[in-house]
This record gives C-alpha cells, sequence and structure tokens, in this order.
C-alpha cells in the first residue's frame, strides 16, 4: 500500500499534462501554429529542465511506431478508395521519386555546402525526405480543402514515409559493405519491404472489410477495438515478413475507407480520436530526445535552419514541382502542394535511427534533423492558411458539429444514400418538387449549415446542402447526376 500515494501523484501528473496537451490545440489556432509544434517545443524544453524525463533512444522508437500506426491507418480511410483512385498516379508518382530526388539532393546541398560526409549527409537527405502524416492530416483534417491537392498532400505523405523509413533502412543495411555489394543489398533491402508492404495491406484490407461486414459482435464498443486489433496485427505481420508496415497499414485503411459497414461511424470517430492522441504522443516524445545544448555544437541549429529554408524555398520547388508538371493541377493548386509538404514525427523518428545507429556525426545529424522539423511545422505549417488564400486554393474551417441524430436499424438501409448539393449541378437553386425524382425516390432529410431544413415540395435546395434520400436499390432511378455524382457516398 505504501506504493499507492506516489502511484497516484503519477497518474495525476500523466493526466494533466494530457489535458494540457488537448488544450493546446486551442492555444495553436489562437497563435496560428499547428500544435504539435507546441508539443515538439515544449517537450524538448522540459527535457532539458529535468533531464530525468530523457526516455531511452528504443522507447521512443516503439512508443511513436505505435504512434504511427494509429494514424497511418486513420489517414487511409479518410482518404478511401475512391479519392484515391481520383489521384492515385499523381501520389505514388510523387511520393515515391519525390522521396528519392529530395534525399539525394539534400544530401548533395549537406556535403557541398556544409562539408559533412557523404554517410551522414545521406542518413540526413534521406531522414528529412519525407512529408508526416501527423502534421499533414493535423493542418488539412480541420480544414476542407476542394480539389485534388488535398488528397495528392496526404496520400504522399502516407506513401512516402514508408519509402523514406524503407530507404533508411537500406541506407543503414548497406553501411556495413562497401562497393557493387552495398548497393545491391541496398535495393534488395528497399524492394523486399515495399512490395511485401503493398502486398499485405492489400489483403489484409480486403479480408478486414469482408471480416466487418459479415461477422457480426455482440457489443457495438467491440467493434472499434475489431478494426483496431487488425490494423496492428496487419503491421505486425508485414513487419515480420520484412516488408513495410507502415505501407501496410496505410494501404489497409484505404481499402477501408468506403466500405459500407455495420457501426462505421463509431468505428471512424474511434479511429480519429485515438489518432489525435497517438499525434501528441509522438511530438511529446519525440521533443524529450532532444539536449537543446547539442544545437550548438557546431552550429548545428545555423546548418538546420538554412537546410529548412533551401529544402522549403528550393529544393521541393524545384524537384517536386518538376514531377507535379504532367499532372493536371491549376497553378495555385500547384504552389499549395509545393509548400504544405510539410515534415514531422516521421524525419524525427528517421533520426532516432541515425542516432541509435552509432555512425560519425550522429549526435550532430539528429539536431539538424530536428530543427528542419521546427521549421516546417511552425513556418510552413503555421503559413498553410494564408498560402491557400495566396494561391486561390478554397479551403475553410470545417465546423464541429457536436449534436447527433441518428436511428438504429436491425439491417443494413441498402436504399439510403447521401448527397452533396454540388454547384452548378441541376439540383442548386430548384424546389425539391421540381426534381425529376420519380415515383422510388424520396428525399427523407436536409442538412443545411450544421441545421435541420423542413423538406417540403417548395424547399429550394442550395449549394453545400446535405441530402439524404431513401431509394430503391433495384428498381429506382439513381439521382446522384441530380446533385453531384462525385460527392455521392
Amino acid at each position: 500500500m505504501t506504493d499507492v500515494i506516489p502511484f497516484g501523484l503519477l497518474v495525476a501528473l500523466f493526466a494533466a499534462a494530457a489535458l494540457v496537451a488537448v488544450l493546446a490545440n486551442r492555444l495553436g489556432e489562437r497563435l496560428r501554429v499547428p500544435a504539435p509544434a507546441l508539443f515538439l517545443v515544449v517537450a524538448a524544453i522540459a527535457s532539458d529542465l529535468l533531464p530525468e524525463l530523457y526516455p531511452s533512444i528504443t522507447t521512443v522508437q516503439r512508443i511513436v511506431t505505435v504512434a504511427l500506426v494509429v494514424i497511418l491507418f486513420d489517414g487511409g480511410m479518410r482518404i478511401g478508395r475512391r479519392r484515391w483512385r481520383s489521384a492515385a498516379g499523381a501520389i505514388v508518382w510523387v511520393g515515391v521519386v519525390g522521396t528519392f530526388l529530395t534525399a539525394g539532393a539534400v544530401a548533395l546541398l549537406c556535403r557541398v555546402l556544409f562539408g559533412l560526409d557523404w554517410l551522414p549527409a545521406l542518413l540526413i537527405g534521406t531522414a528529412v525526405a519525407p512529408t508526416d502524416p501527423a502534421v499533414v492530416f493535423s493542418v488539412l483534417g480541420r480544414r476542407e480543402v476542394t480539389g485534388r491537392s488535398a488528397v495528392i498532400l496526404e496520400g504522399e505523405s502516407g506513401i512516402n514515409d514508408p519509402v523514406g523509413i524503407a530507404l533508411l533502412a537500406s541506407l543503414l543495411a548497406a553501411t556495413e559493405l562497401t562497393g557493387p555489394d552495398a548497393v545491391l543489398v541496398g535495393v534488395r533491402e528497399f524492394v523486399l519491404q515495399m512490395s511485401v508492404g503493398a502486398v499485405v495491406g492489400w489483403l489484409g484490407g480486403l479480408a478486414l472489410a469482408r471480416f466487418i461486414q459479415r461477422v457480426p459482435l455482440p457489443s457495438e464498443a467491440l467493434y472499434p477495438l475489431r478494426t483496431l486489433a487488425a490494423a496492428f496485427a496487419i503491421y505486425g505481420l508485414a513487419t515480420v515478413g520484412h516488408g513495410s508496415g507502415f505501407l501496410a497499414v496505410f494501404i489497409a485503411g484505404i481499402m477501408l475507407g468506403d466500405i459500407r459497414a455495420p457501426y462505421k461511424g463509431e468505428i471512424e470517430r474511434f479511429h480519429s480520436s485515438l489518432a489525435s492522441l497517438g499525434e501528441i504522443v509522438a511530438f511529446t516524445v519525440l521533443g524529450l530526445t532532444l539536449q537543446l545544448d547539442t544545437l550548438t555544437r557546431d552550429h548545428a541549429w545555423l546548418t538546420g535552419l538554412a537546410l529548412a529554408v533551401l529544402l522549403t524555398l528550393v529544393v521541393r520547388p524545384a524537384l517536386v514541382g518538376l514531377l507535379l508538371w504532367p499532372i493536371r493541377l491549376r497553378p495555385g493548386e500547384r504552389v499549395f502542394v509545393l509548400w504544405a509538404g510539410l515534415k514531422g514525427a516521421v524525419p524525427i523518428l528517421l533520426g532516432t535511427f541515425v542516432l541509435a545507429s552509432g555512425t560519425a556525426d550522429a549526435v550532430h545529424s539528429y539536431a539538424i534533423i530536428f530543427v528542419v522539423v521546427t521549421f516546417s511545422v511552425v513556418v510552413q505549417g503555421g503559413l498553410v492558411p494564408a498560402v491557400a488564400r495566396a494561391a486561390n486554393v478554397p479551403m475553410s474551417a470545417v465546423q464541429t458539429e457536436p449534436w447527433t441524430l441518428g436511428v438504429r436499424l436491425r439491417h443494413e438501409p441498402r436504399g439510403l444514400r447521401r448527397y452533396l448539393v454540388g454547384p452548378h449541378t441541376p439540383a442548386a437553386g430548384r424546389p425539391i418538387g421540381a426534381l425529376d425524382l420519380g415515383e422510388s425516390v424520396w428525399i427523407t432529410l436536409l442538412i443545411r449549415g450544421g441545421e435541420l431544413v423542413p423538406v417540403r415540395s417548395d424547399t429550394v435546395l442550395q449549394p453545400g446542402d446535405e441530402v439524404f434520400a431513401l431509394t430503391d436499390p433495384d428498381h429506382g432511378i439513381d439521382p446522384a447526376p441530380l446533385f453531384d455524382p462525385g460527392h455521392q457516398s
């Protein structure tokens, strides 16, 4: 019993820290700085003031890995197969080739401008090349961005993380060899990780989709826990098979995103909450790994700052901009994609692998990576809304909807469909009674600006209205063309 009071105090302190972290999201909105930046910076300062908070690198890697599994799975579900197909080629092209080009260009800069040896230069380039799903989903998740740019950014951040991690693992595996053998081992390791991860994620996602659709559970609370356990099982299987577990869970989430399944809304809300918690945990524990005095050694902070500016204003616009050239985007959307490729938890996680590898200049390299990420989250992330306005990319804050109206049904409502009235569509500006719906379509619910609107024959539909319609799936007409086929769900 003597341990009860100290344990209670520890629990209270951790709970208070968690509450402060949650409230930091509101503070971040007021300061116009992404919340992950606050977690990162505050944790770094705290670890310097209280050295006993400094965790082991292995513990940090495991905690952040768990957090990234949750974040990537949730991000995949948010994208879904329909949105993925709309920009799949662009996402893979930018996510894979862009990561290689960025890593090579940053390594060259580190070697030529800052005088680093080739190995630390390559490791730094590989670490900062991927964009980060935790920051990208955090910044874009609370905002609605029209067009393909948001899909490309979210998809790129999900794809290039496994690419960057596999590339770094390949480099570290090849450091023990020299000459052609090192290149062969690196290429083989990279191809194995990506191919196994993709196959396991695709098959695992298909199996999980069938599982949650066809196997009922005795309690509503068990449905989200089943998908969570399955996501970690997919990660584990891919990793044991020498594949990329991160790529596997991201693809599995995409396979699950658009399916109709029991308690799908509850599953999505559960994973979204866990992803938010994972973001807080990842950036907090990563911030604890930095000792601030390392930033001043050999001018690491200055090198990191210069590298961050070059990466943001020169490397990504030049190289990724070249890759975006054949992709159908408006000029403003191209600018937005190039600016909003944010760095975050994954580059720092890769930095911890460099730190644990014991290679030359590992501590110096980690400090540089940390500065690059801090600049990206604070400066790039903070200016995303302003850049969107300047680039004429429509971006609006997603208003919270704390009240819900729902009806529980024993069987799947096959005929219930949700549509979003798009501008310049046949339904926009017309009364419901004037729509050619036939006798098999019945509009049951209309939501406008977060409020219910009475459904009458003379109710005029407006762009942005959410329309819920009950249809006959076997014999009725499809009313989607009246509203917007691209928003059917």
